[in-house]
């Protein structure tokens, strides 16, 4: 499996996510149980999901690590029962030995929040296994552990200059393990230890990125900073998913601007999101 061949041609890539676990920040404990989160998955394919993202693990704000065997139990069923039905999926972790599990079991790249800094052995794993691999940017809160994403890191009064360094260290890496250049994907890490106004010049620098010799996955989905959208109005009571019409105008927009991927939570309205980008740029010639 290459990233060539999960890229959907004419337009941006959809990622729907399921969550098993019992503590994200959205829906946790919404899918835990294996059948729930396979129909669940189907649902989110017949909505227009192009890639399915199976996580075991919250890094929501204030979550606790959960044990390695337990991560790798939740997610690998799920993985191979979509796998043998034809269905693409990424697992949503920092672990090698989840990863590995997950690769055995027919899983179609390995998505790593901490871009392979936070197990010693995940880039020898990525190499391995020879698949797609998607490297997040995470700086730590003072140099502290990949455990939850809260609180705000020092990026040296530059985030989007940090954001490419970083991004640089963590392709090298990945390189010099044996991953091919060609199988390589990288994620800004919206949210992830990053204020509000980071969030936004990031999105805001977006071409940059997006120009880089890689593709570029987005995921901005129900992030608090996009929650803030209707609270700056004075709107009360939030939660995530009154994020959602914020997550599909970034996602429109990031498709535009011609971002590889989004991982989103609502899948319907940003499928429609990217088909509206795409049929904008071909002038109504795309068909979905």
């Amino acid at each position: 499996m290459k990233v060539a061949d999960l890229t959907v041609p004419g337009r941006t890539l959809v990622m729907g996510i399921v969550n098993v676990t019992e503590d994200s920040f959205s829906d946790g404990g919404r899918w835990l149980d294996e059948d729930r989160a396979l129909a669940h998955a189907h649902e989110l394919v017949a909505q227009g999901a192009d890639m399915i993202d199976v996580g075991g693990e919250s890094t929501r704000p204030g979550a606790t690590r959960v044990d390695a065997g337990l991560e790798a139990a939740r997610v690998t069923p799920v993985i191979r029962a979509l796998a043998d039905a034809g269905i693409p999926t990424s697992v949503d972790t920092m672990r090698a030995t989840t990863a590995a599990a997950a690769a055995e079991a027919g899983v179609a790249m390995i998505n790593d929040v901490s871009g392979g800094l936070a197990d010693p052995d995940m880039f020898r794993v990525m190499a391995e296994t020879g698949l797609p691999v998607c490297l997040m940017h995470w700086r730590t809160v003072a140099g502290g552990e990949f455990a939850e994403a809260s609180g705000r890191a020092d990026h040296g009064g530059d985030i989007v200059a940090d954001v490419h360094q970083v991004l640089r260290e963590l392709v090298d890496k990945a390189v010099a393990a044996g991953v091919a250049e060609d199988n390589i994907v990288l994620d800004p890490g919206l949210g992830f230890a990053k204020s509000r106004e980071d969030n936004w010049a990031l999105l805001n620098a977006l071409e940059e990125f997006i120009a880089l010799p890689f593709p570029l996955l987005v995921g901005a989905s129900r992030k608090r900073f996009l929650t803030h959208i209707r609270a700056d109005r004075g709107i009360e009571g939030l939660t995530p998913v009154d994020a959602d019409a914020a997550t599909a105008a970034v996602t429109a927009i990031s498709a535009h601007l011609g971002a590889w991927g989004v991982r989103v939570h609502d899948v319907p309205t940003s499928r429609d999101a990217v088909d509206v980008a795409a049929a904008w740029r071909t002038k109504g010639e795309h068909r979905g």
